[in-house]
């Protein structure tokens, strides 16, 4: 089977490069188009609380946030740029895109708005509770997506 558009999915994991070099050998084989993908989570956690008794701290919360995102945005666009080069750089049609929100469902609205025929994603491993808390995002584009998949193992 040839594919004629790939979606990528990465994350900043050591693994995240290992599922680049997959979907950039196939592309190559195949001379499909690449999309390169990144989701960027709402993590709110490590920029403070917003509450309190009277809402003195929503403005300082909501502040917090944008700057917060502005950095990962700004990092991300890099990230993603520098993978794009390097599969431009081989021949391969290449683009990228990010959003923010629930990995597994961003994955899968790309995927068919884009009319991806394969994507390629990584697996970290997780099992039992850490999978059950934490989710799989590999674990829902396979059985949500609505074309192929192709899971890479994961090394951490």
């Amino acid at each position: 089977m040839t594919y004629q558009k790939i979606l990528v999915a990465l994350d900043k994991s050591p693994a995240g490069k290992l599922v680049f070099e997959q979907a950039l050998d196939l592309a190559k084989k195949d001379n499909a188009k690449l999309m390169l993908f990144h989701s960027l989570p709402l993590e709110y956690q490590s920029v403070g609380s917003y509450t309190d008794l009277y809402g003195q701290n929503l403005a300082n919360f909501s502040q917090s946030m944008h700057q917060q995102l502005e950095k990962e945005s700004e990092s991300t666009r890099q990230w993603l740029s520098e993978f794009g080069d390097r599969a431009t750089n081989e021949g391969v049609a290449t683009e990228w895109d990010w959003r923010i929100g629930d990995a597994g469902r961003c994955i899968r609205e790309l995927a068919s708005s884009w009319g991806a025929d394969l994507i390629v994603v990584g697996r970290r491993g997780r099992q039992g509770l850490s999978e059950m808390f934490l989710g799989s995002v590999s674990n829902h584009v396979v059985h949500h997506a609505s074309c192929s998949v192709l899971v890479v193992q994961g090394i951490d």
